[in-house]
């Protein structure tokens, strides 16, 4: 005989559960930071007549819950593992497995996007360059999704249109085709960036459109950081991937590079081997993002001098052409402001100019400042 008490013990058993759950809610201190997902969470909201009668409130506590709820990351992947593992969903949140890499779908072409990053960029060559003698060099990092999106089925922009609207836009520099250099094999399989041992081709085409080639040895010793590096797309899927390995090339010349970082007024080297225990152990590569960094090379054959404004992409790739340049002047606008680079950066005196941006930047440019 079936028992009339058995849904009502079931709805009190949810409605236990849910209180607790609430309760710890309500005790738990509100964290910062996701390390898992690498940006910030949102913080409870103030409670003020304002905000109520405006509706802000709510929808401000609505992500304020979300964020906060307790042992959330352990419910993104039971939420993720089901998603892939159980209902064969292809993609969880935007990001998605495919050929063992964990890659996030770009899509739509945001063209107001690329017009403005354009618009920015030709800016600063009209004000700061124009008048110079430097040669300008123009190259795009394709993403992730460029070579996987279309094998497997994805929604993917028009790249072809992207770049060609970059190229038009800025044809005041002489374009460095690279894509044909790169495959999804010189990406990280748990993050966005580009493996620094796996794109040699890439930093040579660079190297010989821009008449450096000759100073370049390609003489390196490949190393490999004892701690396992979990990407970005790791935390952002929340399923349990294996790790990647940090690699990394150097040789005589580059341990005995200098680098000043003009935010904090830091003189180290190319790489820093403490951002391996950190957030993002990706910031070995220069230390990560930064306004403005001076590569110095006391060893080098030439006094050349070059200037590279870049995304995060440039952090490991302009290593590899430091052999042929006295000093390299790296400029990332997301973290200044391109009216004020004239205080920072002498332009007459550099020979030559590369703008690299991946196609993530452009598509997506709005802290582009």
């Amino acid at each position: 005989m079936k028992s009339k008490n058995k849904p009502i013990f079931g709805l009190l058993a949810v409605a236990a559960v849910w209180g607790i759950m609430s309760a710890a809610a309500m005790m738990k201190p509100s964290d910062e930071i996701s390390e898992s997902e690498r940006r910030r969470l949102t913080q409870k909201p103030e409670f003020t007549a304002e905000n109520v009668i405006s509706g802000s409130f709510m929808s401000q506590f609505e992500s304020y819950a979300t964020d906060q709820f307790p042992m959330r990351d352990s419910f993104r992947r039971m939420k993720s593992v089901a998603v892939f593992g159980v209902f064969m969903e292809k993609e969880n949140n935007g990001i998605y497995i495919a050929d063992g890499h964990a890659a996030k779908i770009e899509y739509p072409l945001n063209e107001s996007s690329v017009n403005s990053a354009v618009s920015k960029l030709s800016g600063i060559y009209e004000k700061y360059l124009s008048s110079t003698d430097a040669k300008i060099y123009l190259s795009i990092v394709p993403d992730k999704h460029y070579f996987l999106a279309g094998k497997h089925g994805y929604p993917r922009p028009n790249y072809e249109k992207m770049i060609d609207t970059v190229r038009g836009g800025m044809d005041f520099a002489q374009y460095i085709d690279i894509t044909d250099s790169l495959s999804i094999d010189a990406y990280y399989k748990t993050d966005p960036h580009w493996r620094q041992e796996k794109i040699l081709n890439a930093a040579d085409k660079i190297a010989q459109s821009m008449g450096i080639g000759e100073y370049i040895s390609g003489d390196y010793r490949e190393i490999t950081a004892k701690e396992d590096f979990y990407g970005a797309y790791y935390g952002q899927s929340a399923l349990p991937l294996r790790s990647d390995s940090i690699k990394y090339l150097t040789n005589d010349v580059l341990e005995n590079c200098t680098v000043y970082n003009a935010e904090n007024n830091i003189t180290c080297g190319i790489y820093d081997t403490e951002k391996l225990d950190s957030r993002d152990p990706y910031e070995f590569f220069l230390s990560g993002s930064s306004p403005l960094l001076v590569i110095t090379n006391q060893n080098a054959p030439t006094d050349r001098k070059l200037t590279v404004f870049r995304d995060s992409f440039g952090s490991s790739l302009v290593p590899l052409l430091a052999e042929g340049y006295s000093q390299i002047t790296l400029i990332d606008t997301r973290y200044i402001s391109s009216a004020a680079l004239g205080e920072y950066v002498d332009f007459t005196d550099s020979d030559d100019v590369l703008f690299i941006y991946s196609t993530l930047l452009l598509n997506n440019s709005s802290t582009l400042r």
